[in-house]
């Protein structure tokens, strides 16, 4: 058993599970937002989003692999470190994605994995493109944080036209953007030494610190035009929700007073992370009970 999970083991690491229950989470969010339930085929749903995130996360490793091997953060995944053949990983990344479409085609006819081929597409083609282009990639880029949610929206039986949805969209897309570029500027000098583009060589450190403040402070405004919208039917919820984002705010405050601090940004990151879980998890709750 131990030699079975240390073969399979780097298979997992190229997956990059984390990320892919992220989008699964999403998901889950969209679909009970939508109907106001969770049932099996939302179970279903979430589990082809789950795939298909993992397929789109190999297939990239095997497009930045030769770029990989340049950065220390990277340079110890499975394929630069030969720990998994290049071709090995192309066809694990094929089973993943097919998998993940026929799943989502069983629960939802065409309409997600449509939305699903889009991600695809424009994770492994636009924007791991621009990467190598334009350090400011993450802005089209973050358009790919609300695609799950539409996904999980129209399965539930929501309409692409509701404003409710554009709404909950458009605050995936704001936060994904200072959630990349935090965890970008940890390691962006390793970017410029793989001869990536780097927002750590356009702008200074006082320059990104604003920056950095004036997005949090937009995910957070983002946050409270879902209650505008009618998305939010609790007095509770919006009360809550409040607070969050005040309290984001307050993180963006206290990134300007720790900014010389190394574990500054790393700090910002984790806790951008845990605002968008409860702010999701805020969401469903609103719907179920």
């Amino acid at each position: 058993m131990r030699a079975l999970l240390k073969k399979l083991g780097p298979y997992g690491e190229l997956c990059k599970v984390r990320i892919a229950l992220f989008s699964a989470f999403s998901t889950a969010t969209g679909f009970t937002v939508s109907s106001g339930q969770i049932t099996p085929q939302m179970v279903v749903l979430v589990l082809g989003v789950f795939l298909l995130a993992c397929g789109a996360s190999v297939l990239n490793q095997h497009q930045e692999k030769d770029i990989d091997a340049l950065m220390p953060r990277t340079k110890d995944r499975p394929i630069p470190s030969i720990r998994i053949r290049p071709l090995d990983a192309l066809y694990f990344s094929f089973i993943l994605i097919c998998s993940g479409l026929f799943t989502l085609l069983l629960v939802s006819g065409p309409s997600a994995p449509l939305f699903g081929l889009f991600a695809l597409g424009w994770y492994n083609g636009v924007y791991t493109f621009l990467k190598r282009k334009t350090s400011f990639a993450v802005i089209p880029g973050a358009l790919l944080g609300a695609v799950p949610v539409a996904i999980g929206w129209t399965a539930g039986g929501g309409i692409m036209n509701d404003p409710k949805l554009w709404m909950i969209c458009f605050f995936f897309f704001m936060w994904q953007i200072p959630h990349s570029w935090l965890f970008i500027l940890n390691y962006g000098r390793e970017y410029e030494m793989a001869g990536l583009p780097s927002l750590t060589a356009v702008f200074s450190k006082a320059q990104l610190v604003r920056l950095n403040f004036i997005w949090m402070s937009s995910v957070a405004v983002s946050c409270l035009l879902m209650t505008v919208s009618g998305a939010i039917r609790s007095p509770a919820v919006n009360v809550s929700l409040f607070i969050l984002s005040a309290w984001l705010i307050g993180n963006g405050i206290r990134l300007f007073r720790a900014s010389e601090r190394g574990s500054a940004f790393s700090l910002a990151f984790s806790r951008i992370n845990i605002y968008m879980f409860f702010v999701m998890s805020l969401l469903t709750a609103d719907k179920l009970f």
